[in-house]
């Protein structure tokens, strides 16, 4: 696995943990805590989708035509 295919799968991490931590506050009904949690969570994977398409535009860089 490459480099930023590596970056983008621990982004993907990240999120899916911040958006476990964030439904668990949820549940104990610490909503404020929980809502920061998911702004986190939000931010994370977006960073992750956005890596995901840099990495594709750099590899369709690289295939022959």
């Amino acid at each position: 696995m490459n480099d930023s295919n590596q970056k983008v799968v621990e982004m993907h991490k990240i999120a899916a943990h911040a958006h476990l931590a964030a439904a668990d506050q949820h549940g104990k009904g610490e909503h404020l805590s929980g809502h920061e949690l998911s702004k986190i969570a939000l931010e994370h994977a977006t960073k992750a989708f956005e890596l995901a398409q840099a990495a594709h535009r750099e590899s369709e860089k690289h295939i022959p035509r």
